[in-house]
């Protein structure tokens, strides 16, 4: 097999490792389908992101893009401490867990903007209603929303080609929404569990991954894709 290792933006060729079967690449900071398309068909075993979320999110994304989310592992080497190297407690660095660590399926985050999310979300400050799945979650305004991939939710089912196959139980799971508001001195954090959630609300920025959305928006929705990442994790 055939691992893929991208090392995205200008990032010190020193720190990475060779290894036998593994072919580093470079790559622009967050790259894009002209980037990533024609190295991942090369890739038959495991593609290994060096970067930061936002580049892991960008190359997820073409992995959903060309169908290969079950075709290949995905290892990370945060450059930094980061909120998906918490999430997913990533060690910084380490380069021997992403080539060689064991891939555990992880939710993928979508958003109705044709995104991915890989760790976290953020609406700040915003002003109007959020519901995740059917509980309402936010009325009048708060200090943000912010939604994450939840990292202890059920894997999804193996999918099958049995016709006659009982149907699996909905998926009623795989991200968190939470809510923050002021409370005198303090900031008081509400967390809710679903499978989606969808805001409407006064302009307002929405950042994703530590990415800004290009323009101002009004509404948003992130929701569980129907296929998991098969992540290197712990």
């Amino acid at each position: 097999m055939t691992t893929i290792a991208l090392s995205c933006g200008n990032i010190d060729h020193a720190t990475r490792p060779a290894a036998d079967g593994v072919r580093w690449i470079d790559v622009p900071a967050t790259p894009g389908r002209a980037d990533v398309d024609p190295v991942l068909a090369e890739a038959t075993g495991r593609v290994v992101v060096h970067g930061t979320d936002a580049d892991l999110a960008s190359v997820v994304l073409r992995l959903l893009r060309k169908n290969r989310l079950q075709e290949l592992t995905v290892g990370y080497v945060p450059v930094t401490a980061s909120a998906a190297s918490r999430l997913w407690e990533i060690p910084v660095g380490a380069f021997a867990f992403a080539l060689q660590g064991q891939a555990r399926p992880a939710p993928l985050i979508r958003d109705d903007n044709g995104g991915v999310l890989i760790a976290t979300g953020t609406i700040a400050p915003i002003t109007g209603q959020a519901y995740c799945d059917d509980q309402r979650i936010l009325h009048g305004s708060a200090l943000g929303l912010e939604v994450s991939p939840d990292p202890d939710a059920e894997a999804l089912p193996e999918p099958t080609a049995d016709p006659i196959a009982t149907e699996p139980a909905p998926v009623m799971d795989g991200l968190r929404a939470t809510v923050v508001r002021r409370r005198l001195l303090r900031r008081r954090r509400a967390t809710a569990y679903g499978r989606a959630t969808q805001a409407s609300f006064q302009q307002a920025r929405v950042l994703c991954d530590g990415v800004a959305h290009p323009r101002p928006m009004r509404k948003w929705a992130w929701y569980r894709h129907t296929e998991d990442l098969l992540l290197v994790r712990p």
